[in-house]
């Protein structure tokens, strides 16, 4: 491997939320936090240094919108998705929420409602309900340890007044690459239903073997004209402190009411290191994350071996680096459940419940560590269960 990816490297002293806050957020400075999903990874090389290229010029005033970094991301696109996109589709944003956030004004009103497949990321929650809009719940379903959409619900809760829908594609946190059939499942209930769809496609790069991203806006041309996809190489390529994303949107008239909002809130300025950075990634970061992706995969499949004779339950991940742990056999409430990562194992995870109702009795480990780092907090997850009255270790 050409790349160090179980380098341990020190992120305590440069300020980040997951490292440099555990007592102030979960009340230990000990803990191994897999919670947020960024990675403890060194970026690409070829990023570094495009950032300290750009750095050792001592100006870093307003940057524009370099056509250098429009043409690396619609190369990636055709090359990775098989995606052609027009220049002009596509906005600068400041990242995928902030993103959504827009998409919920420009093509909504108070009171409208808002479709969300929990459990799915809290962010989708929160931004229909501090915009006035009504969450229409759409749980996905789960048959085992597979998580599908439920379109039928969908097709019954989504009255007149119900006016779009914010798409996980890969899903966070269960790990679908949810497949062309289901997606063109989707635009077609959309259609009849005259829905605007708001894709989240930060995850789109991080697969896994025989997995593969299949953007929204290409199952039809309907889909294409009533979608919103939201984008940035920030997971992907571990860049997201620069919040730098995009919304691609080929339809003019939705294209139109979403810079309305950009102006309106005064976001349309980009991060000049962002755009370095993102430029950096599609153009030359590919080899970096296709050694990434193998690391990746074994990270899970050691997690998956570590748990297998414990209670926990590991549910297979197809996209994202964030494993989805059924621990309902462990038979605690949510909020003992994450008291026994927090207090017993010292592990920092992501509750469930964190990500709806859906979510109750799962844990969400972000597995973009060092596999020393993984190793030592599946170390403790074990001596914890041990510990723990009732557990059988196989």
């Amino acid at each position: 491997m050409p790349y160090d990816f179980d380098a341990i490297i020190d992120r305590v002293p440069t300020n980040s939320i997951k490292w440099s806050y555990r007592r102030e957020l979960a009340g230990r400075e000990d803990l191994i936090p897999m919670w947020v999903a960024d990675m403890d990874f060194a970026a690409a090389p070829e990023i570094a240094e495009a950032i300290r290229f750009r750095a050792a010029h001592p100006v870093y005033g307003y940057p524009g919108r370099p056509d250098a970094y429009f043409g690396s991301f619609r190369a990636w696109a055709q090359r990775r998705y098989g995606w052609e996109l027009a220049r002009d589709w596509t906005v600068l944003v400041p990242g995928v929420v902030p993103a959504l956030n827009l998409a919920l004004n420009a093509y909504t009103e108070p009171g409208d409602g808002v479709v969300i497949q929990g459990p799915v990321y809290h962010p989708f929650r929160q931004a229909v309900e501090r915009n006035g809009r009504r969450v229409v719940d759409n749980p996905l379903r789960l048959v085992g340890t597979r998580w599908s959409m439920d379109l039928e619900d969908l097709e019954r809760k989504a009255d007149a007044g119900t006016k779009l829908v914010i798409l996980s594609n890969p899903h966070n946190p269960v790990g679908r690459a949810w497949s062309r059939g289901e997606l063109a499942a989707l635009a077609e209930l959309c259609a009849r239903k005259n829905l605007v769809v708001v894709s989240d496609e930060i995850h789109a790069d991080l697969l896994e073997p025989g997995a593969r991203h299949v953007p929204f806006a290409t199952v039809s041309a309907d889909a294409a004209a009533r979608s919103v996809t939201c984008h940035s190489a920030s997971k992907s390529f571990n860049i997201a402190g620069f919040n730098t994303a995009c919304a691609v949107i080929p339809d003019p008239g939705l294209r139109a009411r979403f810079g309305t909002m950009v102006a309106r809130f005064a976001l349309g300025t980009p991060n000049v290191f962002g755009l370095v950075a993102q430029e950096a990634a599609y153009a030359s970061g590919e080899p970096w994350l296709e050694e990434l992706l193998v690391y990746l995969r074994g990270n899970y499949e050691r997690l998956r071996e570590a748990l297998a004779p414990t209670p926990i339950v590991v549910h297979p991940l197809e996209g994202t680096y964030l494993a989805w742990l059924d621990c309902g056999a462990l038979m605690l409430d949510d909020a003992a459940l994450k008291r026994f990562f927090i207090d017993k194992a010292g592990v920092w995870l992501d509750e469930g419940i964190k990500f709806g109702p859906e979510g109750s009795g799962f844990m969400r480990m972000n597995l973009a560590c060092p596999r020393a780092t993984l190793d030592a907090a599946l170390g403790r997850i074990w001596d914890a269960l041990e510990a723990l009255p009732g557990v059988d270790l196989v």
